[in-house]
């Protein structure tokens, strides 16, 4: 994902006036969550809060603020026919001429958002490895790129992604957080096999996606016992990774499929680790006792793959 404090701060150093666009409030059915932002200038906006004609009216109100020097304003938009929309939600849009103390605001919103991002584990700078890198790099993901071949990385790593250089993979395995997404596509299938065995050994990621065939899968599994393992870890592998579309073997829909099945397997394992709302005095045991298992730790997601997943009512501005 695309940070918006590096344009603030550009267009702030240049004296260009600029709105911080927030989606303040989101109720019903809308294009974006609340907290979202966008950047407004006289000539130029960068982010989004969910596009359509809500959009354009916070861009026009934007820019009449600019040209009013009006400090800050409250927008409140039903969004429904009389703008032109359908998704019958409501929103509220809060702009603010920025300065430094937006900017600074901005900045820590965005580390904090970044620290708390999944981990995601790239093990090869191959073909598939390439193009899932071009693929995540937009994501809300923290990546890792690993690989012991210097020469196998392109001169220029896509933006939030850390290239780690080792001939150990393993021991990147072994500084991983909790709850990382590990692909594992080495240039030597030995290596996989170990990569991956380090990964489910763990036993807390949320994604374990192993490149290959059916029969690269039977191998590793009977190699992963063989080494006295518990076999029923491997039923967290995805293998092949990428499968959705059948024989389509093009890294670029490999990368796209593996990007929805890591999606999907975050969420999930967002879902299972939020705990329910404690049940009110009195409750039935069942209900008691279902809210105490969701204070446990969190079980891990399943790695199967992915499935083919106006005017403004009122305003109050302040000069």
């Amino acid at each position: 994902m695309t940070p918006l404090a590096p344009t603030l701060r550009l267009w702030l150093g240049d004296g260009e006036p600029t709105v911080l666009v927030t989606l303040a409030e989101a109720r019903g059915s809308t294009p974006r969550e609340a907290g979202v932002h966008m950047l407004v200038t006289a000539t130029a906006a960068r982010g989004t809060i969910g596009g359509g004609r809500m959009e354009w009216d916070a861009i026009a109100a934007a820019r009449a603020q600019i040209i009013a020097k009006e400090r800050s304003q409250r927008v409140e938009i039903p969004l429904g026919p009389a703008i032109g929309q359908c998704c019958g939600g409501f929103v509220v849009v809060e702009l603010e001429l920025a300065d430094g103390a937006t900017l600074a605001r901005i900045e820590a919103e965005e580390a904090t958002e970044a620290a708390t991002r999944p981990s995601v584990l790239i093990f090869g700078a191959g073909h598939v490895g390439k193009a899932l890198a071009r693929a995540l790099a937009p994501l809300p993901v923290r990546i890792q790129w690993v690989d012991g071949r210097a020469d196998e990385f392109p001169a220029e790593i896509p933006d939030g992604i850390t290239r780690r250089l080792t001939p150990t993979p393993t021991d990147v395995v072994a500084e991983a957080p909790p709850g990382a997404a590990y692909l594992v596509m080495t240039h030597s299938h030995a290596m996989d096999f170990e990569v991956t065995e380090a990964v489910l050994r763990r036993g807390d990621a949320a994604y374990v996606g192993l490149i290959g065939s059916a029969t690269k899968r039977e191998r590793f599994e009977r190699w992963f016992r063989a080494r006295g393992n518990d076999p029923r870890r491997t039923e967290t592998l995805t293998c092949p990774i990428g499968a959705g579309l059948g024989r389509d073997k093009r890294p670029s829909v490999i990368a796209a499929m593996v990007a929805a099945e890591l999606l999907i397997a975050f969420a999930k394992a967002k879902d299972v680790s939020a705990p329910a709302d404690k049940p009110a005095a009195g409750a039935a045991p069942e209900q008691e006792a279902a809210w105490t298992a969701t204070r446990g730790p969190a079980p891990r997601a399943s790695n199967s793959a992915a499935s083919p997943r106006g005017s403004r009512a009122s305003s109050r501005t302040t000069a």
